[in-house]
């Protein structure tokens, strides 16, 4: 019988569904063939498919005739079917044309696993399943891997990382009917599992180090994905750990753990390209969040609906948009800002601080409301005071010490434009700024990288919206001027706009820290606001902090705030107000200007504040007042909070952002459909929801990104998870049992055992979404123990090795080709988690592509223990991701990525033959070899073949590594600079106790065997 899924459906969706399918815009002769229902209607001419008569469906006629101008496809498609096709769907509608609905489209259902002819051989039902399928190909299983295979074979595929020699001598030996099992159950519980599994889910999350877009500049990410290591190592169920990505920040009472999980959607490329148009990049993040939920949950390719209804499935315009409306109400703006840090960002403490982090947390919050019912309970004792003569005038707390500068306005020699006229009350007067008018003081030396200060001042905001500025004290710009156009002047400014109070120190040559609030953040005009600007003196970026009239208020920096502060900002320059030499505060006006020499806490900056209002009588500002300076019990909670938010700005420091995602909370998600896909055409408005074709959400669930996620692994969808264990599949045979990882669809291919993957699925699901347990089934199996010898019968008939005729063997990912290198050679560091490092990498990659203002574009290498750590932690630049990965293969994250292409390629050679890592590696599995075999060549090669191969080697292999070994040697002997020129690559030091040219000529066997097919290869 002719299988519809399988032959019928991949050709009417190749030749037929772009002009007959599922997109009405594109439909010809208002003929559907993607349904049953079309393609088996009565037309005025005929009827396209008859069950059992071919030779009266108007299908076989078109697509059988002689005639161009009636032929099916038409030429002008460039589109044509083979014979063999042709005479598939005539035998099909022969045989009653039986038609069944995609398959991806249908809950899996458990089959029972098929009766087999050799009933010993199965270990657990995925090989029922296997077996029959080599039954009826006329192929018998290959015998069992032998056991040094094997343990190679599962510790790869588990950790990522070959056995060492003891794990495969002790494994050997071990002639216990469960070895190979309790071996599975510990490579299962090592650490370095999840390490391996997170690499593979990283490509699907698009993770990286930097933003992607533009400047490329750092991001601070990598809390997310140490929460991925720490997910797969727990086991947690795929259920959660699909919630907590989507959703975690909706959860009640998210953790600080769950919200990092929501951070999956921030990784995706961003950008604060100068001339980008918000809305058109709101569009484009809300697509590739859809794109991605679409490909790594669903397998399929949503955003092929984008401008259009879909040309080969069931999914419209209105169905993509109804997805991205999930992801439309973020609070995240669309432009980046450049900085490590894009809100919404949470600090994520260290293991060790975690818990202390949570009591301050909830220490703070309790003072906070205890504060908080204190200025609004009845206070006899303030009463008291408030009508009291003592309490006017009120005087600027002694702790804070005396002022460094207060500017006193009736002794200010005023140049023109600069008037003194009214204040922010009636007791007050100001400054007031005309065009270009600025005021200049004398120089004041207070303000540092390294020096704590306060700065107090209350401005008026002029009614015309601008850029201004408050104060400066800068060096003037350079003479010649750098055509770049970059701000290298050394000093300090404060500046107020659109989004609020800003400051900068610049210690020159852009390099500064600064900080500014976030984009939702803004001031009205034609009002006063008394600003506090704070500094601790450490040379970070979170040692700044600005309050707006005595609340504090989130603050951001820019890219250059990566780093320390280096050099100093003082200048010898007056200070000026109202002025930059660039910018001025026209029609803006300052009351007060004070400098203090230290830096004030939260509770002393709104004291700061409320000192400028107290003496006008204002009655809440004094009783805040009383209580902070007067009132014991008072004064109590606020040194409590005062070392509560030091010991948490401790912890901060030491600790980590991450970017998360975070639902505005008075809005509901909502999209429109965009004509053509573009920004600015905005068509109907269309409200959260799943594709019409697969089953509905609940009613019970929200129309939020928490019910898209519980959706997701709801047991009536039918695709979650037979996408996730047809990924694990390939993860561990090479190629998925539906090859298409990424498109379960009528473009993909059918999967080439659908019932072991509807078993696979309901086994997953039914099992409580248990990874680990997947996994162990998969390896377990005879299937995965085969030898993988092939035979010319299975080459012809199985030539891909989808029907598993043999063990799996296909190159290792980039990742592990170098961990590998890394761990037989003995330079792999186990530290798991933390920053991204920097390893080895050709000079200027990065410089190539990066922008001049970009802080990611220049390649520091790190030094020490960080240049051998796992391939997962490498720094991942998207526009320039690492070299050696990126020829093997790797994508550059700037998109989803569910399955990696594998080719093979010269430059693969160059690269584990000559980049620097490999050849230090090669020398370091060297020295180990002589210093255990003290000059014995068999013993040395024994030991490098143990720890690359996990087997010693036979006669024949050893003759041919002696030889190698003395024309080395005899090259080396007559080459002494040559040979210290090898032995020099690579930060670690050689040993100098071995001598030179044998070293060199062992270093080159084991480059020689480190590039064995059999070493990169699993």
């Amino acid at each position: 019988m002719i299988d519809f899924q399988r032959q019928i459906r991949p050709i009417l969706s190749d030749n037929c569904f772009l002009c007959h399918g599922p997109d009405k815009g594109t439909r010809m002769a208002d003929l559907r063939l993607d349904t049953r229902e079309g393609a088996m209607a009565k037309r005025k001419n005929g009827t396209p498919i008859v069950p059992g008569k071919p030779n009266e469906s108007l299908a076989i006629a078109r697509i059988f005739a002689d005639k161009p101008a009636m032929q099916m496809p038409p030429v002008s498609s460039h589109r044509s079917l083979t014979p063999e096709q042709k005479e598939t769907v005539r035998r099909w509608i022969e045989q009653g044309a039986p038609w069944k609905e995609q398959w991806a489209f249908i809950a899996p259902v458990r089959p029972d696993p098929p009766a087999v002819k050799t009933p010993e051989w199965p270990k657990n039902p995925i090989d029922n399943f296997i077996l029959a399928k080599l039954d009826r190909a006329g192929l018998q299983p290959s015998p069992e891997a032998d056991r040094r295979t094997l343990i190679r074979r599962a510790s790869l595929d588990l950790t990522g990382l070959p056995p060492a020699p003891a794990e495969v001598e002790a494994f050997v030996k071990n002639k216990s009917s469960d070895a190979y099992e309790k071996l599975v159950d510990r490579l299962l519980a090592s650490p370095r599992y999840g390490e391996h599994r997170a690499r593979y889910w990283l490509d699907a999350a698009r993770y990286a180090d930097t933003q992607g877009i533009h400047v490329d500049n750092y991001r601070e990410m990598w809390p997310y994905r140490d929460w991925v290591i720490n997910a797969f190592n727990r086991n947690m169920p795929f259920d959660r750990f699909t919630v907590e990505q989507i959703a975690g920040d909706l959860l009640p009472n998210a953790s600080i753990e769950q919200k990092t999980a929501s951070g999956f959607h921030r990784c995706n490329s961003t950008t604060n390209e100068g001339g980008s148009i918000p809305d058109e990049v709101a569009a484009m993040y809300a697509k590739d969040r859809a794109d991605t939920t679409g490909a790594v949950w669903m397998g399929l390719t949503v955003g092929c609906a984008t401008c259009h209804d879909h040309k080969f499935d069931p999914i419209s315009q209105t169905d993509f948009y109804a997805i991205t409306a999930f992801f439309r109400n973020t609070t995240q703006n669309p432009m980046d800002g450049n900085i490590p840090d894009t809100p919404p960002a949470i600090v994520v403490p260290r293991p060790e601080d975690a818990k202390r982090w949570l009591q301050l947390t909830e220490q703070r919050t309790a003072l906070r409301e205890e504060l908080k019912r204190a200025k609004t309970a009845p206070n006899p004792d303030f009463e008291k005071w408030f009508n009291s003569p003592e309490r006017s005038p009120v005087k600027l707390p002694a702790r804070l010490g005396a002022p460094v500068l207060d500017l006193r306005l009736d002794s200010v020699t005023l140049p023109e434009q600069v008037t003194l006229g009214e204040g922010p009350n009636a007791n007050t007067k100001a400054l007031h700024f005309g065009k270009k008018a600025f005021v200049s003081l004398p120089n004041l030396p207070a303000i540092d990288g390294d020096k704590p200060f306060t700065i107090v001042t209350t401005v008026y905001l002029p009614k015309e919206k601008g850029s201004f500025v408050i104060a400066s004290q800068l060096e003037p710009e350079p003479a010649e001027k750098p055509k770049d156009d970059l701000d290298r002047r050394r000093g300090w400014i404060l500046e107020i706009g659109n989004q609020g109070p800003s400051i900068k120190l610049s210690s020159g040559n852009q390099k500064y820290l600064s900080a500014k609030p976030g984009p939702d953040f803004e001031l009205k005009t034609d009002a006063w606001y008394n600003l506090v600007f704070t500094y601790d003196g450490s040379r970070e970026r979170s040692g700044l902090a600005i309050y707006v009239n005595g609340q504090m208020v989130p603050t951001y920096g820019t890219g250059e705030d990566i780093y320390t502060l280096q050099g100093t900002v003082s200048t010898e320059f007056p200070l000026k107000l109202g002025n930059d030499k660039k910018n001025y505060f026209e029609n803006g006006a300052i009351a007060d200007f004070r400098v203090l020499a230290r830096e004030a806490d939260s509770q002393e900056a709104e004291l700061l504040s409320l000192w400028s209002q107290a003496t006008a009588g204002d009655r809440g500002a004094l009783q805040t007042y009383f209580l902070y300076e007067q009132d014991a019990a008072a004064r109590d909670t606020v040194a409590q909070l005062r070392k509560v938010d030091l010991d948490r700005r401790a912890i901060a420091r030491r600790g980590a952002t991450t970017l998360v995602m975070y639902e505005r909370p008075d809005t509901m998600p909502v999209a429109h459909i965009l004509r053509r896909g573009q920004y600015d055409q905005p068509g109907a408005e269309v409200q959260p929801n799943v594709p019409a074709v697969l089953p509905p959400m609940a009613a019970a669930l929200p129309r939020n990104r928490l019910g898209l996620a519980k959706w997701l692994v709801d047991p009536a969808n039918p695709l979650t998870a037979r996408v996730t264990v047809n990924r694990f599949w390939q993860e561990v045979f090479g190629i998925g049992i539906v090859k298409t990882t990424e498109d379960f669809g009528s473009q993909g291919e059918p999967a080439v055992n659908p019932e072991l993957l509807d078993w696979l699925a309901v086994e997953f699901r039914d099992s409580g979404w248990d990874m680990k347990r997947i996994f162990k089934l998969m390896v377990t199996s005879a299937a995965y123990r085969q030898s993988a010898l092939t035979s010319p019968d299975k080459i012809q008939k199985d030539p891909d090795n989808r029907l598993i005729s043999r063990g799996p063997r296909f190159r290792m990912d980039a990742e592990m080709v170098r961990d590998y290198a890394l761990a037989a050679s003995g330079l792999l560091k186990p530290t798991i988690g933390g920053p991204s490092v920097k390893p080895y990498q050709p000079d200027r990659i990065w410089e190539t592509v990066a922008m001049e203002q970009s802080n990611t574009r220049s390649y520091q290498r790190d030094n020490g223990d960080k240049e051998y750590r796992r391939s997962l932690y490498t720094f991942w630049k998207r526009a320039a991701p690492p070299a050696s990965m990126d020829i093997f293969n790797a994508p550059s994250r700037e998109t989803c990525t569910v399955r990696r292409e594998r080719t093979d390629t010269p430059l693969q050679a160059l690269v584990t033959m000559n980049d620097t890592q490999f050849v230090e590696a090669a020398r370091n599995l060297a020295q180990g070899a002589q210093l255990s075999g003290h000059g014995n060549l068999d013993r040395e090669v024994d030991f490098m073949a143990s720890r690359l191969l996990g087997r010693t080697f036979d006669t024949k292999e050893r003759d041919i590594v002696r030889r190698s070994y003395r024309d080395y040697l005899a090259f080396y002997d007559t080459h002494p600079a040559d040979a210290g020129k090898l032995l020099n690559v690579g930060q670690s030091k050689a040993n100098p106790k071995i001598p030179k040219p044998e070293f060199a000529a062992l270093a080159m066997v084991a480059n020689e065997m480190m590039n064995l097919d059999e070493v990169l290869n699993k």
